[in-house]
């Protein structure tokens, strides 16, 4: 955006030059007349009329070289780089030292024709002349660097099989923008039809994208243009951009809708600080649901548009925090897309070295939480063109992203095509859940919680769905992880699992069925976890044990026997020393943490109670177990 505003500048500033320069390197009478004519539709911003004019005049005389000249500024000014280049070899055909700025121009159009080693040449004779304005040297420089990264690129193509994904989804109209949810069974993405962008999905039904459908309810609009969306992975969430609209703070905000059965909800705009008075948009969101980045032109950045993040916390969204140097430059980033993993950037950028115009980046998270130094995703993924609105499945093989110069329907049509394995991100999977009623087995609305057992941090916060309760969320493999469910009138659900040797092409399925409360019933502790003959409580026990804190502090009439359970391993007497001694740490750390001691008794069963078969680690695992056991209510 800021290189376009540039471009008219120094073509506006080239175009008064040569209205006033006397005398021209003409005497042709019908030459400076077309010449003049074409000045005074310049001054009218009637552009190709100009260039028409232009063109009589070069007509009148070949030799014309202002109106040569003009001629190629209008064409490059127009994104007519071809024809620019004829047009500023001609003038350097005549006079070589007309004008220093003819090497600049025609250095800047041959990189965007992909003629990287003669836009090197003309750009290098730029920069070799003294006194030159500090912001053409700053561009100057700038292509110039694209252009060598651009040669050596080449030299060394990646991997690229773009596959158009069908008249299911693609017409002889504009769709583009895809945004895939985490089981890749969903696809929305923008169809522009008359200047009208409005939001449709498709169903992917054994292998094959079915015919897209408009988005149900309320999001879309006949009057306002709704696009640059994120979708979470469960597809409940749409976040996207929507400009001009009467609710908005800014030229572009960033709005949110929900997924309710089949329909989707009046959108409403994020508040401040995340949207102001300028311009938000193209919103990624992270897996967890908690962290939003978008672009943004605020104060505070390094170059015209730059990439933002907020984390929504307990009081609303945070101060966006701009993602840094090592992301953002001096020109433009946009289109970010923060893959599943959480640590893995695509972006497109024209600030970066590239192949001229917006190329597609990747950049990493490091240990100390800072970005790392993006890695342009190469050639020919990237062109001459401009590339942008890359994003992933969950599993980060495959990239889907929109194109109007591929063999397609019409238009920008939707692509994918298996990314190269050094510019994926790391693997993840999806867990899948379903919550139900032990007793009806009816759907249930709960609060589900998904705890990295590792770093005791929640990477998953949501509610099941109402309809049919169910829950999907994005985790990174090789991981064990913690899962708690509750909801009102029930015991809470308690589970771990391991993606230490998990498949990532495959989605791990659960099913957690809620006791309600009732006396007698019995919650296994899954997640309360003790080393081998010992009785000390191990850190990572800590979220669970706060759901039971939290679970008793809710329910303050209930009254419950902490139980601990062993294997057969060891003789009756030392089992039984072992689980007394596991069932009361438990007691005491729930008294020191605030819980009662009047509500709280301890029992430890040693072997006797198994729910599992001894033969086997698995089964000798289950019976070596924490529970807690209503006995008033």
């Amino acid at each position: 955006m800021k290189f376009f505003f540039l471009t008219l500048l120094l073509f506006l500033s080239v175009h008064v030059i040569y209205a006033q320069d006397r005398p021209y390197s003409t005497d042709n009478k019908e030459a400076i007349k077309y010449f003049a004519l074409a000045n005074q539709s310049l001054d009218d911003r009637l552009y190709d009329e100009a260039i028409d004019n232009l063109q009589k005049a070069t007509n009148e005389d070949a030799k014309f070289i202002e109106a040569h000249m003009l001629l190629a500024d209008v064409l490059r000014a127009r994104w007519r780089y071809k024809d620019a280049i004829k047009e500023f070899k001609k003038v350097l055909s005549l006079n070589p030292e007309f004008n220093r700025s003819v090497y600049y121009k025609l250095g800047d159009c041959e990189l965007h024709n992909a003629d990287y080693a003669n836009a090197q040449t003309h750009l290098e004779k730029y920069l070799a002349y003294p006194d030159l304005n500090q912001q053409t040297v700053f561009y100057a420089q700038k292509w110039l660097g694209d252009c060598k990264f651009s040669q050596e690129a080449i030299q060394h193509p990646v991997p690229f099989k773009p596959l158009n994904l069908g008249s299911g989804i693609n017409t002889a109209d504009d769709e583009y923008m895809p945004a895939i949810t985490a089981d890749e069974s969903t696809l929305i993405f923008t169809r522009k039809i008359n200047n009208n962008e409005d939001f449709y999905q498709s169903v992917k039904v054994d292998g094959v994208w079915q015919p897209a459908t408009y988005l149900k309810g309320e999001i879309n609009t006949p009057q306002y243009n709704e696009g640059s969306q994120s979708i979470s992975p469960d597809g409940k969430v749409l976040f996207f951009t929507g400009c001009n609209r009467p609710d908005g703070l800014g030229r572009c905000d960033i709005y949110i809708s929900e997924k309710k059965g089949d329909e989707w909800d009046k959108p409403f705009d994020i508040p401040p600080p995340v949207n102001t008075p300028g311009w938000e948009s193209q919103p990624s969101l992270s897996a967890d649901g908690r962290t939003l980045y978008f672009v943004s032109n605020r104060k505070g950045g390094y170059g015209g548009y730059d990439i933002w993040k907020s984390t929504l916390t307990d009081k609303g969204w945070t101060d966006p925090e701009n993602l840094g140097p090592n992301i953002n430059t001096s020109m433009d980033e946009q289109s970010a897309f923060i893959h599943a993993d959480d640590s893995t950037l695509y972006f497109c950028s024209n600030g970066w070295p590239g192949m001229g115009g917006m190329d597609l980046f990747v950049s990493r998270l490091g240990k100390d939480g800072k970005w790392g130094k993006p890695t342009n995703l190469g050639y020919p993924i990237n062109s001459s063109g401009d590339e942008n609105g890359l994003t992933l499945t969950a599993n980060g093989t495959y990239a889907f992203f929109a194109s109007n110069k591929l063999n397609g329907q019409g238009g920008f049509d939707i692509y994918t095509f298996e990314l190269p394995a050094e510019v994926r991100p790391r693997q993840v999977t999806y867990v899948k859940g379903i919550v139900e009623d032990a007793l009806t087995k009816q759907p249930l609305e709960s609060a589900v919680e998904i705890v990295d057992l590792q770093s005791n941090k929640p990477v998953y916060q949501d509610y099941s769905g109402a309809d049919n309760g169910d829950f999907l969320a994005t985790l990174t493999t090789g991981r064990n992880y913690g899962l708690n469910i509750s909801r009102d009138g029930y015991l809470f659900y308690s589970a771990n699992f391991s993606l230490v040797r998990h498949e990532n092409t495959k989605p791990f399925d659960l099913l957690a069925l809620l006791q309600p409360i009732e006396v007698g019933n019995k919650v296994i502790l899954n997640n309360i976890f003790f080393d081998t003959n010992k009785f000390i409580i191990k850190d990572e026990s800590k979220p669970e044990l706060q759901k039971l804190i939290d679970f008793l502090a809710l329910n303050k009439a209930v009254k419950v026997e902490i139980s601990g359970h062993t294997d057969n391993i060891g003789t009756d007497q030392a089992n039984q020393v072992l689980s007394e001694n596991r069932a009361k740490a438990v007691y005491q750390y729930l008294i020191a943490n605030g819980i009662d001691a009047s509500r709280l008794s301890f029992k430890g069963y040693g072997e006797t109670q198994p729910i599992a078969t001894n033969d086997t680690d698995d089964g000798r695992a289950k019976n070596r177990r924490t529970e807690f056991k209503i006995l008033a209510k």
